[in-house]
C-alpha cells in the first residue's frame, strides 16, 4: 500500500543509496582548535577585537549588575511550562541554579578569550564534539518564526505561538543575558546502510535514530551543568541556565550564530565535517564572552531532503510545513492522522530521517561515542507485530528512560495500526489488527480498522 509499499519501496532505498553513492561535495577544511596561550593566539576567530570595544561599551564593566540580574530572577521566578519542536518537554529541562551575590571582577578582553578556549575544551573532555559561543541577535529568525507561524505551519503545536518575544530574546527570557553557549553531541548509533535496510523491510518498524537509546535531554542537561561548574569554579559565582530542548529557545537559529553549523533546506542543522545527526543543548550566561563567526550555508542547489520526504512536508527550501512532516505526526500530533497521509508514512511508527539519510553531508557523520545513545530494548530492528503486542504496561517498562515514552501508549499503537496497514497483506497482520479493532481507544480502533481496509484492498490487488 501506499508509496512505501512493494517496487514503490524499492525505489526509495534505492534513491539513498544513490545520493550516497555520487554525492560529490567538497569538505571544508577542518576548524584548527582555539589555544589562547600567546598574544599571537588573539587574532583567531574566537577573538574578535571589535567585539570587546562594543562589551566595553556596554557589557565588561556591568557584569555585576547583570549577574545580580540573573541571580534575582533565578530565586524569584519559577521556570516557565514551555515546550518545542520535534522532542518537545516541559521546562523541567531547564535548570536555573541561584549562586550567590558574591562580588565578581568584570572579565578582560584577554581574559574573557581564553575563558571561551578553556570552555571548549571543557566541552570536549565532557564528551561534546563542538561548543560554539553566541551573542543574542535574533532578529533575522525573529522574523522567520513569525511568518512561519503566520501560515498556520507549526499545527497542534501551539505553544510555540505563546510567550511573545520570549523565544528569539534572550534576555528577555532570561533577564541579564550576554551571550549563549551552544554546544552539539553526535548521537548516530549505526552505519546508514543499516538503517536503509529497515526502512527497506515492511515488517520492520522505524524509529527515528535520535529515539532509540536513553533520552538525550537527561545526558546532555548533566554535561551542560557540569560544564557550567566548571566554568564557575574558574571565574566564581555567575549567572546562567541550562536548556535541552525545552523552553522557548531558538536552538538551531543559537547553534548556527555559535558556528556549529548552518540550517539546511530541511530546517535541520548540519556541521560540513559531520552531518546533522547530533543534539543540541545550550547555557544562556551573563558573561560578556566572545562570540563565534557564524556557520555559512553550504546547500548550494542540493535539494535531495526536498524531493526524498514521502509526505512533501518540505515545500520550500527551508520551509517545513509540520503538519505534512511525519515526525509531527506520529509524535506530535494527538489526534488522528489524515487518511490521505498514512498510505505514504511506510513503516515509520516514531519519527522520519528520511531528509537526513537523503543528505550527502552525512556521509561525514561520526557514530556515536555515548552508550546511552545506543538501541535499547531491540528497537533499531523490530518487528511491526512484536511492537504492536505491547500491552500499556510492558509499553510503560520498555520504554523507561526514552524519549519514546512521551507519546503514551494510545498514540504507539495508533502509528503502528498504520504502518502494519502499509505493510505486505499478511493473515498475522490481519488477526493483529482485528484484535485491536474492538480497543477501548476510539484513536486505536479508527486506525486500526483503516488498516485492516487497506490490508484487505492490497490482498485483493
Amino acid at each position: 500500500m501506499g508509496c512505501f509499499s512493494g517496487t514503490a519501496r524499492t525505489t526509495l532505498v534505492n534513491k539513498l543509496q544513490r545520493r550516497a553513492a555520487t554525492a560529490a561535495l567538497p569538505r571544508p577544511r577542518a576548524p584548527q582548535p582555539a589555544t589562547l596561550s600567546t598574544r599571537a593566539d588573539f587574532a583567531t576567530p574566537q577573538f574578535r577585537p571589535t567585539q570587546c570595544i562594543q562589551d566595553r561599551r556596554a557589557g565588561c564593566g556591568e557584569q555585576s549588575r547583570t549577574t545580580a540580574s540573573i541571580r534575582r530572577h533565578n530565586r524569584t521566578r519559577a521556570p516557565p511550562a514551555h515546550h518545542h519542536r520535534r522532542s518537545i518537554v516541559t521546562d523541567a529541562n531547564a535548570d536555573a541554579p541561584a549562586p550567590a551575590d558574591s562580588p565578581r571582577t568584570p572579565l578582560s578582553c584577554a581574559d574573557g578569550a581564553r575563558l571561551a578556549a578553556a570552555i571548549k575544551g571543557w566541552g570536549a573532555e565532557l564528551g561534546f564534539q563542538q561548543v560554539g559561543i553566541a551573542d543574542c541577535d535574533l532578529s533575522l529568525a525573529e522574523a522567520r518564526l513569525g511568518a512561519w507561524l503566520g501560515q498556520d505551519m507549526h499545527g497542534d503545536m501551539h505553544w510555540l505561538a505563546r510567550h511573545g518575544s520570549k523565544r528569539t530574546r534572550p534576555a528577555e527570557l532570561v533577564p541579564g543575558t550576554l551571550r549563549v553557549i551552544s554546544a552539539r553531541m553526535d548521537y548516530l548509533p549505526e552505519y546508514q546502510v543499516n538503517i536503509e535496510r529497515v526502512l527497506g523491510d515492511p515488517a520492520q518498524a522505524f524509529v527515528s535514530r535520535y529515539a532509540l537509546g536513553r533520552d538525550y535531554h537527561k545526558v546532555l542537561r548533566q554535561r551542560l551543568k557540569r560544564l557550567a561548574q566548571r566554568i564557575e569554579a574558574r571565574v566564581g559565582a555567575f549567572g546562567y541556565r541550562v536548556f535541552v530542548d525545552s523552553a522557548p529557545v531558538m536552538e538551531k537559529p543559537l547553534a548556527q550564530k555559535a558556528g556549529l553549523g548552518w540550517i539546511g533546506k530541511h530546517t535541520n542543522v548540519i556541521n560540513p565535517q559531520a552531518g546533522s545527526w547530533f543534539f543540541l543543548g545550550e547555557i544562556y550566561c551573563d558573561l560578556p564572552l566572545p562570540v563565534d563567526p557564524p556557520a555559512e550555508d553550504h546547500c548550494g542547489r542540493c535539494k535531495a531532503c526536498i524531493d526524498i520526504c514521502p509526505t512533501d512536508a518540505i515545500v520550500a527550501p527551508y520551509v517545513l510545513d509540520a503538519r505534512l512532516c511525519i515526525s509531527y505526526l506520529t509524535i506530535e500530533h494527538p489526534g488522528p492522522i489524515p487518511e490521505p497521509l498514512r498510505g505514504r508514512m511506510g513503516n515509520h511508527i516514531y519519527g522520519c530521517d528520511d531528509c537526513q539519510l537523503a543528505c550527502p553531508w552525512n556521509r561525514f557523520a561520526h557514530l556515536t561515542e555515548e552508550a546511552d545513545f545506543l538501541p535499547r530494548e531491540g528497537l533499531d530492528t523490530p518487528t511491526l507485530l512484536a511492537l504492536f503486542a505491547w500491552d500499556e504496561d510492558e509499553f510503560l517498562a520498555r520504554t523507561a528512560g526514552s524519549a519514546i515514552r512521551r507519546i503514551g501508549h494510545e498514540r504507539w499503537l495508533r502509528n503502528i495500526a498504520v504502518a502494519l496497514g502499509n505493510a505486505e497483506p499478511s493473515a498475522a497482520v490481519r488477526e493483529a489488527l482485528t484484535a485491536r479493532a474492538d480497543h477501548p481507544s476510539l484513536l486505536v480502533r479508527e486506525h486500526a480498522r483503516w488498516a485492516l481496509s487497506a490490508q484487505g484492498a492490497g490482498a485483493a490487488a
